[in-house]
């Protein structure tokens, strides 16, 4: 089985989200980047296919600048066999991803294509449900548990109700919740070895995808600080509190 694994760089989720003074978006230059969280367990999810000899090839790509080369690094060194970085400096909107990714599956004829479920930078939640049909191929999105079924696969999802299971043929589409997997961390040979693995750069414009945006991000504003708790001497007194704030509220 060949696994196609989408991976996106975003900013590393233990660092405070400025946004720019000019409010066109959030600040990124001068701060740490790293894999996105959900994609890291796409990544792990199909090192561990691999290990359990269901995996032959494993394909890593990203879209975006040259510095993106570093999540594709960080994903071969976790098992991943070769990489591919689609090269823009653009911030693509997620149909313009999709359709990049879809052009990426049409060449490599994956059996299986595995993604974050969402990225932590925009939370969108859209590239995997329009790569499914771009290239009408089944999906699950939200897996908790992949297992290999003959020839299909049995994925585990997570729902509002808990959970479900469904049975795909492949070659399918699947994205990757933070209970599917523990990511591993690379240790320095595997971070090394991972360097002398194909890591092809391929200009955007080469897919002849139409990546013009269509939406346009009037202003972004961070949310209000949270006003300062207080402590109470007593029930009371708290009681007191609620009773002054729900009149409040029943005058407005």
């Amino acid at each position: 089985m060949k696994i196609l694994v989408a991976i996106k760089r975003v900013v590393d989720h233990n660092v405070r989200i400025r946004v720019r003074p000019d409010g066109s978006g959030v600040e990124t230059t001068g701060v740490r980047m790293s894999m996105n969280p959900f994609c890291k367990h796409a990544v792990e999810a199909a090192v561990q296919l691999s290990e359990a000899g269901h995996g032959d090839e494993i394909v890593v790509v990203s879209i975006g600048p040259k510095a993106a080369n570093d999540v594709i690094l960080t994903a071969l060194a976790m098992g991943a066999h070769r990489g591919l970085l689609i090269e823009t400096d653009a911030a693509l909107e997620t149909l313009a991803i999709a359709k990049l990714l879809a052009k990426v599956v049409d060449e490599e004829t994956p059996d299986l294509v595995l993604l974050g479920k969402q990225a932590v930078d925009d939370d969108s939640n859209h590239v995997g449900q329009m790569l499914a049909a771009l290239t009408n191929r089944p999906q699950a999105t939200f897996a908790s548990e992949i297992k290999v079924v003959g020839q299909g696969l049995e994925v585990t999802r997570e729902i509002d109700s808990g959970r479900e299971t469904l049975a795909l043929p492949l070659p399918a589409i699947v994205t990757a919740d933070l209970r599917l997997n523990t990511p591993r961390n690379a240790a320095l040979p595997q971070v090394m070895k991972a360097r002398s693995k194909p890591l092809a750069v391929r200009p955007v414009a080469e897919f002849g995808v139409d990546v013009a945006p269509r939406l346009v991000i009037e202003t972004i504003s961070p949310p209000p600080e949270r006003v300062a708790g207080k402590t109470v001497a007593s029930v009371t007194e708290l009681a007191g509190i609620i009773a002054t704030d729900l009149s409040t509220m029943e005058a407005l």
